[in-house]
């Protein structure tokens, strides 16, 4: 629509293609294809796109990807993906890319750029001394600033937080303790904060460039709505200040604020978060949940995606 533009993020859950899965891959493209109609993006933030090789010893490329917007209206869209770190190459599973239809203008992927990897000694168990642990996230961030046709630029910041699932610790004795179930479950939330903390350190840095920025965080938090990762990007006690970051989804309907059902629960861990400047030129939000699976019982293999999509539309 003239005058306006749509942002939308979506965890497509895995995407991933193998010849000797054609068949399967194409009743994903089935489901896959008309959602992302619906989205109607003009900047989409995709999280778990997998990377492929198109033979044995070919490098990995996003094989998934192409084939999943062949033909449709984000084919020809501007593209920035994320890359293993310390490689050339994308990771084998969930990496990030922002599509856009208009030019991105600088692209980076933030990994312990700010924020530093860590080591944890656990406590002594039984008078053993217990072995340092190295801590890293689990995956970058991806950043792209976008040249919007009013002139304007729009950062975007694309992320996907560590899951809630314990971390596997090794040569810590009986791996299937409490212990270990709850050790592991502590650094999976120190990784999750800690990543939190680089992307409001990096936002930080856009405030400091700019009076007026239009920012934009988008991805798959892996917490809800007012858990310690969102409110660490908030960047204060109250989102909405003059340098916050306001959760966009808190403008749909509340009976309609989910993104994603487990075991009947319905849970809002899908963000877009928004500067002061950029909240103030969305008109709508919207999510995309009608009929979503609960991911708790949905059949295997997933064929759509167990998240939905959150889209919100600006004034330019």
């Amino acid at each position: 629509m003239a005058g306006r533009f749509r942002l939308a993020t979506f965890n497509i859950e895995n995407l991933d293609w193998s010849p000797s899965g054609q068949d399967e891959f194409e009743r994903r493209l089935a489901v896959l294809r008309p959602q992302l109609a619906a989205i109607d993006a003009d900047i989409l933030c995709l999280q778990e796109v997998d990377a492929q090789r198109p033979t044995a010893h070919a490098p990995r490329r996003f094989v998934a990807l192409d084939r999943l917007v062949e033909g449709g209206g984000y084919e020809h869209f501007f593209r920035a993906a994320s890359l293993r770190p310390g490689s050339d190459a994308p990771a084998d599973i969930h990496n990030l890319a922002i599509l856009s239809r208009w030019p991105i203008l600088e692209r980076r992927q933030l990994y312990h750029d700010i924020v530093a990897p860590w080591r944890w000694t656990p406590p002594a168990e039984k008078g053993a001394s217990a072995q340092p642990i190295d801590v890293a996230f689990d995956r970058p961030m991806l950043y792209a600033r976008i040249a919007l046709p009013d002139d304007a630029s729009l950062h975007v910041l694309n992320l996907h937080l560590r899951a809630p699932r314990a971390v596997p610790l090794t040569g810590q004795g009986d791996r299937n303790s409490s212990r270990a179930f709850a050790e592991g479950q502590w650094l999976a939330a120190q990784k999750r904060e800690a990543q939190a903390l680089e992307a409001r350190l990096f936002v930080d840095s856009l405030f400091d460039e700019a009076s007026a920025p239009l920012i934009a965080v988008c991805g798959d938090f892996n917490s809800e709505a007012y858990d310690a990762p969102a409110r660490i990007l908030w960047g204060a006690d109250d989102p909405y200040g003059p340098r916050g970051l306001a959760p966009l989804a808190a403008r749909v309907e509340e009976r309609a604020r989910f993104t994603v059902v487990h075991a009947g629960r319905k849970t809002l861990i899908d963000q877009i978060m928004a500067s002061p400047a950029l909240a103030a030129r969305c008109e709508t939000a919207s999510i995309l949940n009608e009929g979503l699976a609960d991911e708790a019982t949905a059949p295997d293999p997933i064929l759509g995606s167990l998240h939905a999509p959150l889209v919100a539309s600006f004034r330019l």
